[in-house]
């Protein structure tokens, strides 16, 4: 819930417009002018008899005028009285009472004149009165003894007082008497009681009245009830205590508040009803007060004239009562005469309308005097109500007086005619500046005098046109509007007034100012208690107001409280408390407009718990409980929960009992014999459960025999001869009495034998012994107390002990399935050999040895258990090429039955795993020495090893793969006549007759030449030594010494970009260890900011910048993550120029790709015939790359097709020059090296691992060339590359 609420400035505007048009009548105080009275007393003048008596009378006028008094109806010499005085410049009399003088003697009817030489104005008739507090006249007060159902008044009847008294009843202890319906007090202040009750006698009945003028209170003796009681007490109908009979008249004056009163006397006690006959009672203006006794209507008039009926109505019946209401009117205003300003020769009128009950006549004064015998003006015509001016001259001025009054009352109005000459005066000051918010009024003031009137006109700016039309409103005061005031309409505005004395004009600024608005208003919050709670209230106002946001709880000031933070835009309340319940408003004022907007703050807890637990109908078996509910603190209550304690069996303990909802206060409880019950309820709501109620009266229900029996009987023997019964046990309140005990029966099923019964005491289990084993019974337990049986139990089946099964499965079989798979099966046991349940059958089976070791180890038996009564299984994870035992065992509930024969079963061979290791060592010029280790799982007897291996370009290209078979008892091999500088993938697995196993890949680079080898070093290493050997052939065999390869330095390089708009490609190349994790740093080329850095996703060699600014030079550098300090060198790039919206990309056009599509596939024949010339082999085409990215034992290459060359030949010899790429003139440039090892490290410093792996990617120096999207088929990074030859 939430609203809001704008305060315009229009009410404001209209306010100061009206009294600009109040004061654009008066003339200024430099000119000469009749007297106008300003101030003087009310005419019902009630004074204080013990202050100093003050009679306000102040004018104005120019000449200053002088000051006389009558004083009921003769001059009031106020010289010759020391007691008054009148103060200096002014009218007003002061009378010294506080110095000797009494009130009393001073009271009567004053009225003030004031005088200069242009007239006399007059002040009201001042009715002054002394107020007057007397006492109560001593009476002697008798007992009122009244009987209990009859009605009772006792009468205040206070002293008449000035003003008359408030009156109120207390006790001798100043404590006010409770009123209702029944006791109440009647506007006469008498206190009426429709019937009496015994609570009623008292001897303290005091009335008291209150004389506010004075502060002075008056109390009446103390009057003595006594309410006597006899039965039975009567009921009576309703009788009418005030007013008396059936009818009555009512007369009040308009304007006034209209109290009619109806108390009637019953038992039971009448209730008051209202209607007016014919008519409805006034919406808005009508209220019920004491209890619906008295009517009241405020600002009556003449149409709430009628009769009003009040119906008092009880059970036995109704009485009622007609008042007849007449509305008159002291007079009133109809058109109240106003001054007259006139320059000689022009005409005017002084109108003077009034109206009223009965029709007030209307006299005319001049200067004081009735007209009639005042100094005759030839210029005026009194006409009734109107006084009519011709041709007016100075002597015309005068101050006129009108009297309307009937027999209510009178209104006198003093008006001036003031004849002057004077050329137009602006009064508003030049040059003023209003400010007003946008779409609101806007009035710009023109405030004028001069004689005769001016006329006015407006102009905006300098040299405007004079203003017209409906944009404008102009206004008989001067004052210019503008209804809707906009931007536009700030500027200059000038008021020209002219008359034909003259011409004058003024400037005044007008500024509209964007309005106040609150755009992010307080919202309505549900919060718990202890909670915490913010209420935002974002505003947006003109830049040069300074607004100032107020907060208000409940239209009030916050609390003072430092929980309460007032933020800049919000409300924080802490740790809320339910008094923080209620409406927050925010309100934001500005000197032009104010704005607000609230929110309701709802505070919700658990509920209070219910209270006043009342225990009512007990039965034997149900009792009516009922509550009073909590406070629901602003959560309705959804449930109750009601619990019981039994102090007899479990005292402190609670239990549940039911659960009602939350509209029901009373519940009939089931209740159980033999327990002593006492409840308590909990009251739940959405936030949570209440505090438990105290716990209500006990109540012991009476003894009766057991309504249930045990619940969860079970017959299981713990041993072959024994049947154990048990039963879960009834709780205390379910025993229904004392002396609980069991009868427990049983017999053997299926045979014709007679229940065995035995009585037990209260416990939860029996054992039968000698039973034959797994036997089944029948089986029943009763409840029983002292008071009898509890109803027939049911049966249960149970069975006597287990024993273990006699007989082991026989007819085991095995059927292998494969190396690794067998399947059992056998025969199933008879069921009487079990001797219990069946819960299955388990097979045991263990390795014996394995066939290609013929070496035993520990065994290792594994159990595999299959459920019910099955007769086969499947034995999983076996190894191949192993002797495996088994046998099978019967399983019931007590155990095992005894092992079937063993089986042995062998399984066939396998292919092998990989080999343990491969070790790339000792590399030449053209060789290299490859070791290995045997599958640590052969799974068969080892054939062979099958040995690949090919070389790969800086292009990332595969040339032919050689394969070598190697018997199974070699553990090293050495490679010769391989091509220095180049780098070799090599995949090497293991065959046994079945196939071959699983591969491992490693890549090696041969040297430079042979001062790239190193020279031992006396400890180096770990465990190895680093010598120089002579090559050998290539199927030479050595011991396995190990040898290592400088590893290659890590680096990144040749950091390409390929940039767009709003996005950039980045590519790079790496040289150092695997699994590197890159990043990408880049930054606005120039800026001395930050380098912005960017995670690379796993160990890619190109990454995407996204959200670049078109046309901006950016830098970019590639690093990697845990080397410190290693980055690559810096690359800037450009982003291209932002494109308009509507341009066709041309590289979207079907014609554009099919033409594009057919020269690159020109320009790919055209390389692939220049390559074939330069070589004997080439490049492999796409396809075949990609076919060897993937296994070569699956994807073969062909060795025919003259697309790489051979494996070697004669020139791989010869020292090659640097760069292994021909351009198209057959020339050879240094710096377009491709194959040189310097390209992968500093010579025989680059890096490998201590098992001679090669570390790095397979990419050499190339041209930069323009990235077409991200080309992630041939990704650079070592892992991308290592994936692509698995």
């Amino acid at each position: 819930m939430m609203k809001k609420m704008s305060i315009s400035t229009s009410k404001t505007s209209l306010v100061l417009f009206l009294c600009q048009i109040i004061s654009a009548l008066d003339v200024p105080l430099d000119l000469s002018q009749p007297p106008t009275i300003t101030q003087q007393s009310p005419k019902d003048y009630i004074v204080d008899p013990r202050e100093n008596i003050v009679i306000q009378c102040e004018a104005k006028g120019k000449p200053p005028p002088s000051f006389s008094w009558t004083r009921n109806g003769t001059h009031f010499d106020i010289d010759k009285d020391a007691q008054v005085t009148m103060k200096p410049n002014s009218g007003t009399l002061v009378i010294n009472i506080m110095n000797g003088g009494k009130a009393e003697a001073y009271e009567g009817v004053y009225q003030c004149t004031a005088r200069n030489e242009r007239g006399a104005a007059i002040s009201n008739n001042i009715v002054v009165r002394p107020s007057r507090s007397p006492l109560w006249t001593k009476e002697k007060l008798e007992p009122n003894h009244v009987r209990e159902g009859d009605s009772l008044v006792l009468h205040c009847r206070p002293p008449v007082g000035l003003p008359p008294p408030i009156i109120f009843w207390m006790d001798n202890a100043f404590q006010r008497l409770p009123q209702s319906e029944r006791v109440s007090q009647g506007l006469n202040g008498d206190l009426y009681f429709s019937n009496v009750q015994p609570e009623d006698t008292r001897e303290d009945y005091i009335c008291y009245a209150r004389f506010n003028h004075t502060q002075t209170i008056q109390q009446k003796q103390p009057i003595s009830v006594k309410v006597f009681s006899t039965k039975p007490v009567t009921e009576r109908q309703p009788v009418l205590l005030t007013p008396t009979g059936s009818t009555s008249t009512k007369v009040e004056l308009r304007g006034n508040v209209l109290l009619l009163e109806c108390i009637a006397a019953g038992l039971p006690t009448p209730v008051i009803r209202w209607i007016k006959e014919g008519g409805e009672l006034p919406a808005n203006r009508t209220f019920f007060e004491n209890f619906k006794k008295t009517l009241k209507i405020i600002d009556v008039s003449e149409a709430d004239s009628g009769n009003y009926k009040c119906i008092a109505r009880n059970a036995l019946g109704s009485v009622h009562h007609v008042i007849s209401v007449t509305v008159k009117a002291a007079p009133y205003w109809i058109t109240a005469p106003r001054n007259l300003v006139l320059s000689p020769g022009e005409d005017g009128t002084l109108i003077c309308r009034a109206n009223g009950n009965p029709k007030p006549s209307i006299s005319w004064l001049a200067n004081g005097v009735p007209i009639a015998i005042a100094p005759e003006d030839p210029s005026r015509k009194v006409d009734g109500d109107t006084i009519i001016f011709s041709h007016v001259q100075e002597r015309s001025s005068a101050v006129y007086q009108c009297n309307a009054s009937n027999e209510y009352g009178y209104l006198l109005a003093n008006a001036f005619v003031n004849v002057l000459a004077e050329p137009p005066r602006i009064l508003t000051p030049a040059n003023k500046l209003y400010q007003v918010i946008a779409d609101s009024p806007a009035l710009l003031d023109c405030a004028y005098f001069g004689s005769p009137k001016p006329e006015i006109e407006w102009f905006k700016g300098v040299k405007g046109s004079i203003l017209r039309g409906n944009e404008y409103v102009f206004h008989d005061n001067g004052t210019l509007e503008i209804p809707v005031a906009q931007k536009n309409n700030a500027g200059t505005y000038t008021c020209v007034a002219r008359n034909k004395l003259g011409k004058i004009q003024n400037e005044v600024q007008l500024e509209i100012k964007d309005p106040t608005m609150i755009i992010k208003q307080p919202e309505y919050k549900v919060i718990q208690r202890y909670g915490q709670v913010s209420f935002e209230c974002i505003i947006k106002h003109d830049s040069t107001l300074l607004p100032t946001v107020t907060w208000l709880k409940d239209n009030d000031e916050l609390p003072d409280d430092e929980r309460f933070l007032v933020g800049k835009d919000n409300l924080t309340i802490m740790n809320v408390t339910d008094k923080d319940d209620g409406t927050y408003t925010c309100i934001v004022n500005t000197t032009l407009d104010s704005v607000s907007a609230s929110a309701v703050l709802t505070v919700v807890a658990r509920p209070n718990p219910p209270f006043d637990l009342e225990l009512t109908g007990q039965l034997e078996r149900s009792i009516d409980l009922s509550w009073l509910p909590g406070d629901e603190n602003n959560s309705p209550i959804t449930s109750f929960v009601i619990e019981f304690e039994d102090a007899l069996h479990e005292p402190g303990v609670w239990r549940y009992q039911t659960e009602v909802p939350g509209s029901q206060t009373t519940a009939q409880l089931k209740l159980s014999p033999y327990v002593n019950y006492s409840f308590r309820v909990i009251a739940v709501n959405r936030i949570g459960r209440s505090q438990p109620s105290e716990p209500s009266e006990q109540y012991l229900t009476k003894s009766a025999s057991p309504d249930e029996n045990p619940a969860n009987v079970q017959g299981i023997g713990s041993e072959p001869d024994n049947l154990v019964i048990t039963w879960e046990p009834l709780k205390g309140f379910q025993s229904n009495g004392p002396g609980l005990q069991y009868k427990v029966s049983w017999r053997q099923k299926d045979v014709d034998d007679e229940w065995t019964s035995v009585i037990v005491a209260n416990v939860s289990k029996y054992i039968v012994s000698g039973t034959p084993t797994f036997v089944p019974y029948e089986v029943k337990v009763q409840a029983l107390n002292d008071l009898g049986y509890a109803p027939e139990p049911s049966e249960v089946i149970g069975h006597s002990g287990e024993d273990l099964p006699m007989v082991a499965p026989g007819n085991v079989q095995v059927h292998v399935i494969n190396s690794t798979l067998a399947k059992v099966h056998w025969d199933p046991v008879p069921l009487k050999s079990v001797r219990g349940h069946l819960q299955g059958y388990k097979v045991y089976y263990w390795k014996v040895q394995s066939l290609s070791r013929r070496s035993r180890r520990h065994v290792e038996k594994k159990i595999l258990t299959f459920r019910g009564n099955k007769t086969f299984g499947m034995l999983p994870g076996l190894e191949p090429y192993s002797s495996y035992k088994l046998n099978v065992r019967v399983v019931n509930g007590k155990g095992e039955g005894p092992a079937s024969p063993d089986k042995v079963f062998k399984t066939p061979e396998g292919v092998p795993s990989s080999p343990s290791f491969l070790k790339i060592t000792n590399p030449t010029l053209d060789s290299l020495t490859l070791e290995w280790g045997s599958p640590t799982h052969p799974n068969g007897v080892l054939t062979s090893y099958t040995l690949k291996f090919q070389p790969i370009n800086n292009t990332h290209e595969l040339g032919p793969l050689v394969e070598i078979r190697i018997p199974a008892n070699e553990s090293s091999l050495i490679l010769k006549n391989l091509n220095y500088s180049t780098r070799y993938k090599f995949y090497f697995n293991a065959q046994t007759s079945v196939g071959s196993g699983s591969q491992i890949t490693e890549e090696a680079v041969t040297i430079m030449d042979e001062a790239g080898i190193l020279h031992p070093a006396v400890g180096a290493g770990k465990g190895y030594s680093e010598i120089l050997f002579a090559t050998s052939p290539v199927m030479h065999t050595v011991r396995p010494t190990f040898y290592k390869v400088q590893p290659l330095y890590p680096r990144i390089r040749n950091v390409t970009t390929a940039a767009a708009e709003t996005y950039a490609n980045i590519s790079w190349e790496y040289e150092g260890p695997d699994h590197a994790n890159f990043y990408v740093e880049y930054g606005v080329a120039g800026s001395k900011e930050d380098w912005k850095k960017e995670i690379v996703n796993g160990s890619r060699s190109f990454f995407v910048l996204k959200g670049l600014t078109p046309g901006t030079a950016y830098k970019v550098r590639v690093g990697a993550e845990g080397l410190s300090g290693f980055r690559s060198s810096e690359d800037v790039f450009e982003t291209g120029p932002a494109m308009a919206s509507r341009q066709v990309d041309i590289a979207t056009q079907g014609w554009f790709i099919g033409l594009m599509c057919a020269v690159a596939l020109l320009i790919l024949i055209l390389l692939i015939v220049c390559f074939i010339r330069r070589n004997k082999g080439g490049k492999y085409p796409v396809k075949e790359k990609e076919d060897a990215h993937a296994d070569p034992e699956i994807q073969p290459m062909k060795e025919d097709d003259g697309t790489f060359g051979e494996y070697s030949d004669a020139e791989d010899h010869k020292p090659l020059k640097k760069g292994s790429r021909t351009p198209s003139d057959r020339t050879v440039k240094k710096e377009d090296s491709d194959d040189s090892l310097v390209d992968y490290g500093e010579g025989v410093n680059g890096q490998f691992n201590e098992d001679g792996s090669f570390i790095g990617q397979y990419s050499g120096k190339k041209e930069k060339e323009p990235a077409e999207g991200n080309e992630s088929s041939e990704a650079p990074s070592p892992v991308n590359a290592m994936n692509s030859f698995v």
